[in-house]
């Protein structure tokens, strides 16, 4: 039975002559740069979150309850009310993130993300100026609908308009951007944790990478798939030729793209309607199992509660945020290692080995965190067994930062034809928005009563979501867009939904 990826009889289809140019490093660049504001915050959530300061204002209850003598570990931070600060943002994300389709393939990629970095500027606005948790909220929400839309447009603006050879390394720049951010955002909290007014500070911070990605965004073109979609065809030609290289022969592949979008126009069928058909299945069905399980892994509970989730475990708060950091810093050099393997070894090999380097890990810290702290988490946890934590948690991020990190936002939006290329990544961000919500609406509340099976939980995930990836996901390493059909003809499972 073949399950691996496919290729062609003079090796992988799309090993294009096509070369790397400045031009399309700088735009990638800018354009990858709108996962800083993502990445910043996750980083600052987490860190907000453990500020006194910040929970005397708006959270007063879990102060007190942290004050209690032999608080329970596992239930200090399981407070309602905190975790819908954080998880808020996911509820206009989702929404966000559907409309997005329809705004992406009316205005353009580009435009889109430009969008969205302004209405994640005003959300953060609003944070930093809060006076009650009810503005708290509203900024989160606006916050949400910026990222709703750039976290859409983003990876497919990438995949469009990188070389097909080296389109997994060009599409990894949004997750490096985004460790990035969470890196820069905890180091951030460290400094304004000791600050009565510091929390405003991390929050108000959020309209620095806003403006930076907005401003970044006006000045690069817009993809050459969207130009044409939208009947540019010579601003198309001359961002193709921007891109490719001015010595570059480039009209074969406009060709291509302007076949597409023509079959694309004449069916002139509602996308989301079209993306329920059979033909589609596999390409859907991947849409929404890659971003669910991605979060399944447990790493954004890591991202978003790494400083709550150290103090608990024995690090005092600066301590915390200081581990906090450590593993933002780890997860940036991994997307490095995801760069440069991708597209060498493929898609495939790295989901498998990441799964497994994950489930491991989360083993190895609830079975320490059980041994440590007990069924009662009254316990208290030894420095030198916190620090075998740490280590573990960094290992673990490791493996998440060179596969589901990057290559979830790869593999939706390279797989999708263009009529329904929008429409794919909007579900799959969706997914990833919803996913996120109910889990970090859950996450403390699940570490005080399933304790260290939390751990046990999220690591029986990734041992399914690894065996999914060997059975069901072919090989898309260096194949064009325009010629992904081919795969799913050729998997052992897909095939017949396809080939109908």
């Amino acid at each position: 039975m073949v399950v691996g990826g496919f290729s062609g009889p003079d090796g992988p289809i799309g090993s294009s002559s096509v070369k790397i140019t400045a031009s399309v490093v700088i735009t990638c660049i800018v354009a990858a740069s709108s996962g800083l504001i993502f990445g910043y915050d996750t980083g600052i959530s987490g860190g907000v979150t453990t500020m006194p300061s910040f929970l005397e204002k708006f959270f007063p209850s879990v102060l007190r309850k942290a004050a209690e003598p032999r608080a329970n570990i596992y239930c200090i931070y399981d407070s309602q009310a905190l975790t819908s600060f954080t998880s808020s943002l996911y509820i206009s994300g989702f929404i966000a993130s559907l409309v997005a389709s329809r705004l992406t393939a009316g205005v353009g990629r580009r435009n889109t993300m430009v969008v969205g970095g302004l209405i994640f500027l005003s959300g953060a606005a609003i944070n930093a100026g809060a006076a009650n948790v009810a503005m708290l909220i509203l900024g989160r929400l606006l916050l949400g609908f910026g990222l709703g839309f750039t976290n859409q447009a983003t990876p497919v603006y990438l995949s469009e308009v990188a070389p097909p050879k080296w389109r997994g390394a060009f599409n990894t720049g949004f997750n490096l951007f985004i460790s990035i951010g969470v890196v820069a955002a905890n180091c951030i909290n460290f400094v304004t944790a000791k600050q009565s007014w510091g929390w405003r500070v991390s929050l108000g911070l959020a309209v620095v990478p806003a403006v930076i990605m907005t401003i970044g965004a006006l000045f690069i073109l817009d993809t050459p798939s969207s130009l044409i979609q939208r009947g540019k065809v010579e601003q198309a030609r001359h961002a193709l030729r921007k891109v490719r290289g001015k010595d570059c022969d480039v009209e074969s592949e406009l060709a291509e793209l302007k076949k597409a979008s023509d079959v694309a126009k004449e069916a002139n069928e509602e996308p989301f309607v079209t993306i329920l058909e059979r033909q589609y299945r596999p390409h859907l069905v991947m849409s929404i199992a890659i971003p669910l399980f991605q979060q399944l892994t447990g790493i954004n509970i890591i991202a978003f509660y790494a400083p709550v989730l150290f103090r608990s475990v024995g690090f005092g708060n600066d301590s915390a945020l200081t581990a906090a950091i450590i593993l933002g810093l780890v997860h940036l050099a991994s997307i490095f290692v995801a760069a440069y393997v991708v597209d060498r070894f493929g898609r495939r090999f790295l989901f498998m080995e990441g799964g497994i380097q994950m489930f491991v890990c989360q083993v190895g810290v609830g079975v320490l965190v059980a041994i440590t702290a007990g069924a009662s988490g009254t316990k208290e946890i030894s420095k030198g067994y916190a620090i075998l934590v740490l280590l573990l948690m960094c290992i673990y991020v490791a493996g998440f930062g060179w596969s589901w990190g990057p290559l979830s936002w790869l593999i939706p939006s390279e797989i999708f034809p263009i009529k329904i290329r929008p429409t794919g990544q909007s579900i799959s961000v969706a997914v990833n928005f919803a996913a996120t919500f109910v889990l970090s609406q859950t996450f403390l509340a699940m570490l005080c009563y399933f304790k260290y099976g939390t751990f046990l939980f999220y690591a029986a995930w990734n041992v399914l979501m690894t065996i999914f990836i060997a059975l069901f996901l072919p090989e898309t390493k260096g194949i064009p867009l325009d010629s992904m059909n081919l795969v799913w003809e050729k998997h052992w499972y897909w095939h017949r939904f396809v080939c109908d």
